[in-house]
């Protein structure tokens, strides 16, 4: 990739930092379902794992590399840290992608060198410079980061990266790695960079950072003033403790803003183009694919992306809002891909029509997947008369992005009420084909339903996240559930649609159950999984 001064790269980090998210844990199917919708969306890197940390991580970053790292689609991006098997792991998981790049890094702070690392400032250096080196044997494109830049000396700081840029790296990286600086410093940073790295013009700068303060977003616009132009980010802004700066928070500031960001690109103040290459209308689309296959919902006050971003409650707004979208909206919902939730297929509808919807919203599904969603659809149609376009996203998703199928609901019948003791039976198909029926009483139906199932499986488990979203409006509305449950220290996520919520919750819960199920199988396989996952 070309040094560029006049657009901003966007690098997506959500199938790396993104999956680091407490109960984010994404298998490879799903992480290629996600790749394909950021192609989708525009992003002109994927960083797609870290090959070296397990097997399923190689093989995810192979995965994408071969099916959505076209010549016309991103750059394939694998992590290593400054370790020679770390990088050949990535060159080697990258290589079927028409662009690859190698990502490695390696601390700089001085805290770290001493409690992390236990090495002298001279050794990162060697190490920084060989390890560059080594992975530009590999290949031509090459970042390199200096973890924890933000609390390193910055003399030190700009030694590293001159030498480094030296060495071969194209892409230098600067991370605020625990989420501390305020703008005005870290603009200072990057300006310092520019000023004092005497090859700095021979490399992107790019920014990572962590939100532990809320200043993320904030700092990267200040870092693009400066001259950073590549941003990490992350769908939904997930990540490690309080999360990375959110893609979409950063796209629609740079482009409702774009008139004042354009002198800092050398661009007339007055341009229309878009400063990103970032395709606005297939935002929102990828943050409810990234939340529903995460568990991680979306706050209803998130900006962009939330439930609450584009209502007025307030009768001055509402007032203003209907003379007038201008008076309290700086961006159209069109802009990121919400439409008028208009009716588009009844239970007449055919497979054919289905199919052809489905590929105006941007699915593109096997005709596995397209069976098995248009099985769900009829299902749902019977059911509800009306079915929108926010209905079918909810169908599709729910049936492509389940768990492996080990246990499956076969029945669930609920007993409760105001004088009632609410009351459970299940039935679930186990792993070996058997029917399994049992029953158990609850405080209330879906707890109920939840113990009755936990006898049947009989995997121990703490339930320590429950949420019911509805798709659309009305008393028939799809109702999406989300859990979360808990074994040893892993964390489990579930989800899933259905016009009846203690289904709903059933099918949540056993997809949840599921991954357990499998992660016990396959647990002790690699210890591999036990290396660091930085930057």
């Amino acid at each position: 990739m070309k040094t560029q001064t006049d657009r901003i790269i966007i690098f997506d980090t959500t199938l790396r930092d993104g999956e680091q998210c407490p109960g984010a844990t994404l298998n490879v199917d799903e992480k290629l379902i996600i790749a394909r919708q950021l192609a989708r969306l525009g992003v002109d890197v994927i960083e797609a794992g870290f090959a070296y940390a397990s097997l399923g991580d190689f093989e995810a970053v192979q995965k994408i590399a071969q099916t959505v790292g076209t010549e016309d689609g991103p750059m394939i991006c694998s992590l290593a840290r400054a370790i020679k098997a770390d990088i050949k792991a990535a060159a080697e998981a990258i290589k079927p992608a028409a662009k690859g790049r190698i990502h490695t890094f390696i601390s700089t702070s001085d805290i770290h060198l001493e409690y992390q690392l236990r090495k002298t400032r001279g050794e990162v250096l060697a190490i920084a410079e060989e390890m560059v080196a080594y992975a530009k044997s590999f290949i031509d494109d090459v970042e390199f980061s200096p973890m924890d830049a933000a609390r390193s000396d910055p003399e030190f700081l700009y030694q590293v990266l001159e030498r480094t840029i030296a060495s071969g790296a194209t892409t230098v990286n600067i991370p605020d790695t625990v989420g501390y600086m305020t703008p005005s410093e870290f603009g200072d940073l990057i300006r310092g960079i520019r000023e004092n790295v005497p090859n700095i013009d021979k490399a992107v700068i790019s920014v990572h950072g962590h939100n532990d303060l809320g200043l993320a977003v904030a700092n990267f616009l200040e870092a693009v003033k400066n001259g950073a132009r590549q941003l990490e980010c992350t769908i939904n802004g997930i990540g490690e403790r309080a999360g990375n700066a959110s893609l979409e928070e950063l796209v629609m500031a740079l482009h409702v803003r774009r008139q004042y960001y354009n002198p800092f690109l050398g661009r007339p103040a007055e341009s229309e183009e878009s400063l990103t290459n970032i395709d606005t209308r297939q935002i929102y689309k990828t943050s409810r694919l990234v939340s529903n296959l995460t568990g991680m919902l979306v706050q209803p006050n998130k900006a962009i992306v939330g439930a609450n971003a584009f209502a007025h409650e307030s009768g001055i707004h509402q007032d203003g809002v209907l003379k007038n979208k201008l008076t309290y909206e700086i961006m159209d919902a069109k802009l990121i891909g919400l439409t008028d939730n208009q009716i588009v297929l009844g239970k007449h509808s055919g497979r054919h029509a289905f199919g052809a919807r489905l590929k105006e919203l941007g699915f593109e599904l096997s005709d596995t997947d397209l069976n098995k969603a248009f099985v769900k659809f009829k299902d749902v149609a019977d059911k509800k008369k009306e079915i929108s376009d926010w209905d079918l996203e909810a169908i599709v998703n729910d049936e492509i992005q389940q768990a492996p199928e080990l246990f499956r609901v076969e029945l669930v019948q609920v007993s409760c009420g105001s004088n009632a003791c609410p009351t459970a039976t299940v039935t679930l198909r186990t792993p070996e084909g058997e029917e399994l029926t049992d029953a158990a009483i609850g405080t209330g139906p879906v707890d109920a339903v939840y113990k009755a199932i936990n006898r049947v499986v009989n995997v121990p488990n703490q339930l320590i996240e429950f949420s019911v979203q509805s798709v659309t409006a009305g008393i028939d509305a799809i109702g999406e559930v989300t859990i979360r449950l808990k074994h040893e220290d892993r964390i489990f996520a579930g989800h899933s649609a259905n016009t009846d919520i203690i289904v709903a919750s059933a099918q949540a819960y056993v997809n949840a159950l599921n991954r357990l199920y499998a992660a016990l199988q396959t647990k002790g396989e690699n210890s591999a999984t036990a290396v660091g996952k930085g930057v």
